[in-house]
C-alpha cells in the first residue's frame, strides 16, 4: 500500500512541476511518467480518469500547498511579510528553472475546455488564497470590503508579475510588485488603526 501511495505521489508532484513549466496541454502523460520514473502504464492505475483527472488533482494539490504556506505565514507574521514570502518562492522557482516555472494553479486556469475540472480547481484555489489574506487584514481592523479588494489585488498582481518575469527573463516585475503591495497592505492596516473601529462591511 505504501509503495502504491508513493508512486502516485511522485506522479502527482511530477505533474505539478511539469505543468508549471510547460503548461497542461504541452505536458503528456508520458512526460509525467518519465519525470516520476514510474512504470509504463502505471499512471492509469493511479489516475483512471487519465490526464483530465491528473490535471485536476495536480491543480488542487498545488493550490493546497500554496494555501497552507499562506495560512502558516499569516499565523506567524504580518500580511506584507506573507506577500513577500510568495514573491520569494516565485523568484526562487524562476531562478532554479531558468525562468521556465510559472504558477501550476495558473496553468490549470489557462487551459481550454478539455480540462474544466482543473480550471474549477484553479478558481477555488485563488478564491481560497484571497479569502485567507482578506481574513488576516480584517483581523487587523481593515473593513471587509477593503480587505477583500486588497487581497484580490495582491493575488492578481503577483500572478501577473510572475507572467511578466517569465517573459522578460527578469525578476524585476516581481520585485516592483512586492514593493507596491507592501505599501498598499501597510497603508490599509495603518488607515484602519488610525481611525475609529469599523470592522463591518
Amino acid at each position: 500500500m505504501g509503495t502504491r501511495t508513493s508512486a502516485r505521489e511522485n506522479m502527482m508532484l511530477s505533474a505539478v512541476t511539469l505543468f508549471r513549466e510547460r503548461g497542461v496541454d504541452a505536458t503528456s502523460l508520458a512526460d509525467v511518467i518519465d519525470h516520476a520514473h514510474a512504470p509504463r502504464g502505471s499512471i492509469y492505475h493511479h489516475f483512471p480518469g487519465g490526464k483530465p483527472q491528473l490535471a485536476e488533482e495536480a491543480t488542487r494539490r498545488a493550490g493546497g500547498l500554496m494555501g497552507s504556506m499562506i495560512s502558516a505565514s499569516l499565523a506567524d507574521g504580518e500580511p506584507a511579510q506573507t506577500l513577500a514570502l510568495i514573491v520569494d518562492v516565485f523568484r526562487q522557482q524562476l531562478l532554479d528553472t531558468d525562468y521556465a516555472a510559472g504558477c501550476p494553479v495558473a496553468a490549470g486556469a489557462l487551459e481550454g475546455g478539455e480540462y474544466p475540472a482543473a480550471k474549477q480547481a484553479a478558481g477555488e484555489a485563488f478564491t481560497s488564497w484571497e479569502s485567507t489574506i482578506a481574513a488576516a487584514l480584517w483581523q487587523r481592523g481593515v473593513r471587509m470590503s477593503r480587505a477583500q479588494s486588497v487581497a484580490t489585488l495582491s493575488i492578481a498582481a503577483l500572478e501577473g508579475a510572475l507572467l511578466l518575469a517569465k517573459a522578460q527573463r527578469s525578476t524585476q516585475a516581481l520585485d516592483r510588485v512586492a514593493t507596491e503591495l507592501t505599501a498598499v497592505v501597510d497603508d490599509a492596516i495603518e488607515d484602519a488603526t488610525s481611525t475609529s473601529p469599523r470592522r463591518g462591511r
